[in-house]
């Protein structure tokens, strides 16, 4: 097999209205040794026919229930062997020449352990993620969404974790970390795949010249918040080295604070307050798995931290990102841990 061969996996659940379109703009660019898997999450729509009808060389695994999005990349990257692996999202259209983009970062980039594409919206005249963002609060988002597509860079750069939507793992690097944890079910993998990525000393990068265009929306309804909150500790609490840890736990204590308010101006605060009864009653899960995860660390901890942002330009948190003088004082704080940890 080629060495850089890819195994494209999507995971789709009731995706009949784009994985068609999707389809029919990667396939032309498979090569005879890539691999294309789409693994259904239990779709009550039309979603296979429309899989069948659009990439007959794919192979498609039925769920008889929804797996997730986390366990159905790691069932779907399972029945595959090419060395690279591209989790591409069902409303997510490869531009051409995107494949072949991707290829070239494995060689060129040889300590890049994974890397996306520039996904792009609005017909292509804007970014949706130029490289993922990580508060050291835990809170992640879009890089530059929303930005001209003009701004983006123009040479491959190094980003703080790739984004799920088109994201491309070394297959050596996905087993070593096992995949997905599918306890997140979705939102957030991504972002804990990215650290536990650094934790290993493998880096994350950027392929500008690999376009993707997404159908992108961020309000998906008060799951979403659930998930995005649990799955937040999750996260913070297994993968922030522990020095990190204990310079932030005030900050993170009066952020939930913080939080709170901000879930009840936007409607959320009931999911916000299930997720946090559920990090509770969860707590000795997360600490066992963060005893397996910190065991793989090779970076001392300012080395992770210098991952994350102090800034609070999250698109979706208005109602905290609004306070400056909030802002003002959370930049203080970081830098004081930066000093402290390195």
């Amino acid at each position: 097999m080629r060495d850089d061969a890819i195994a494209v996996v999507i995971v789709t659940h009731e995706s009949a209205k784009g994985v068609r379109a999707t389809l029919e703009a990667l396939s032309p660019q498979l090569l005879d040794a890539d691999e294309l898997v789409v693994l259904d999450n239990f779709s009550g729509d039309a979603t296979v026919a429309a899989v069948r009808g659009a990439a007959p060389r794919a192979l498609v695994l039925e769920q008889e229930r929804n797996l997730g999005f986390a366990a159905g990349c790691n069932v779907g990257v399972t029945a595959t062997s090419a060395p690279l692996v591209l989790l591409l999202n069902p409303d997510a259209q490869p531009a051409p020449g995107c494949l072949d983009a991707l290829r070239r970062i494995a060689s060129e980039r040889p300590a890049w352990g994974a890397w996306q594409a520039l996904v792009t919206m609005g017909d292509g005249k804007q970014i949706n993620t130029a490289g993922n963002v990580i508060h050291y609060l835990g809170m992640a988002w879009a890089g530059r969404c929303g930005d001209p597509l003009d701004t983006a860079p123009q040479r491959p750069v190094e980003v703080a974790f790739a984004s799920g939507a088109a994201l491309v793992i070394r297959r050596d690097d996905w087993v070593r970390l096992g995949g997905f944890d599918e306890r997140y079910f979705m939102y957030g993998e991504d972002l804990d795949l990215g650290l536990r990525l650094w934790l290993a000393n493998r880096r994350i990068g950027l392929a500008p010249d690999a376009r993707v265009e997404h159908d992108y929306e961020f309000a998906k309804g008060g799951r979403k918040w659930f998930l995005l909150e649990r799955n937040r500790w999750w996260t913070i609490v297994s993968d922030y080295p522990g020095r990190l840890l204990a310079f932030l736990l005030p900050a993170l204590l009066l952020a939930e604070l913080a939080l709170l308010a901000v879930a009840a101006r936007g409607g959320w605060l009931g999911e916000k307050l299930r997720a946090q009864l559920a990090v509770l009653r969860e707590l000795p899960q997360i600490l066992a798995r963060r005893r397996r995860v910190q065991a793989g660390c090779r970076i001392s901890a300012g080395e992770f931290a210098r991952r994350l942002s102090a800034e609070l330009d999250n698109p979706n948190l208005g109602g905290l990102v609004d306070v400056r003088p909030l802002a003002t004082l959370q930049r203080w704080y970081w830098a004081l841990v930066l000093r402290l940890v390195s």
